[in-house]
């Protein structure tokens, strides 16, 4: 979830993170998997660790200092470098992930290629596709949102063809309890969006237009009241996990 010249300033938003963007136990039992045997992983965009293994040895980059300076004592301490440019010889490292982080890169293909240069075995990338964004009911509220999401989301075919033949992409199931407060992880909880810090934790509603989030969240808001939003959606209060936009892209 990192940011150099990207479009976000996690200077300004980063601080938000560590408080409702924990890693989902569920998601990281896939990433994981995805890692096969893998014991030394570079992890590039790490951020403040979201999915790290804990039983491998992580050699995290992230360029961003705010999200640097969130990451808890018992990981280690992250290198100062972008994707394009990963300060680390040709397989010299088992394998390589990426967190929801792609779409930050300035050179998305530069930075796939690097993580494939780097890594002898699988590279492991979550993100989102941004042809599905519109499943998610939040679409009513803000259509804008959806729009400034779906323009920032590198396309799912750029992906797999810079990590190359083999690549195999799945949909992940987000649980109706998702503790990473990404848009879909609330798909149960509308509640939830009404919180500045949950929203402050979700880049994308920094690139509406005046005026926009306030009235996606004025209309949430009162549809919430009346009861209009559970007579739609309410069914998915209980639904117990949504399948969404959420990819896993795994290169062997």
């Amino acid at each position: 979830m990192s940011q150099v010249k990207g479009d976000t300033d996690y200077g300004l938003v980063g601080s938000a993170y560590s408080l409702t963007r924990s890693t989902d136990p569920r998601i990281a039992a896939l990433v994981h998997d995805a890692l096969g045997d893998a014991r030394t992983v570079v992890n590039v965009g790490a951020g403040a660790g979201s999915y790290e293994p804990l039983d491998r040895h992580v050699l995290p980059v992230e360029p961003s200092a705010a999200m640097r300076a969130q990451r808890p004592a018992h990981l280690a301490p992250a290198i100062d470098g972008v994707a394009e440019d990963l300060p680390f010889d040709d397989d010299s490292v088992d394998a390589a992930m990426a967190m929801v982080t792609v779409h930050q890169w300035p050179d998305v293909v530069a930075g796939l290629r690097e993580m494939r240069r780097v890594a002898r075995g699988p590279v492991v990338v979550l993100t989102f596709d941004g042809d599905e964004l519109s499943r998610l009911w939040l679409r009513d509220y803000a259509p804008e949102l959806r729009g400034a999401e779906a323009a920032r989301y590198p396309a799912i075919g750029i992906i797999t063809g810079a990590l190359g033949p083999g690549t195999r992409v799945r949909t992940v199931p987000i649980p109706v309890d998702c503790v990473d407060g990404f848009t879909e992880a609330y798909y149960a909880r509308p509640e939830s969006f009404l919180d500045p810090a949950v929203r402050r934790a979700q880049s994308a509603w920094t690139f509406l237009e005046p005026g926009a989030e306030e009235r996606a969240v004025d209309r949430l808001a009162a549809d919430l009241a009346s009861g209009a939003w559970d007579e739609r959606y309410g069914h998915l209060r209980t639904q117990p996990e949504f399948h969404g936009a959420a990819r896993l892209i795994v290169s062997p």
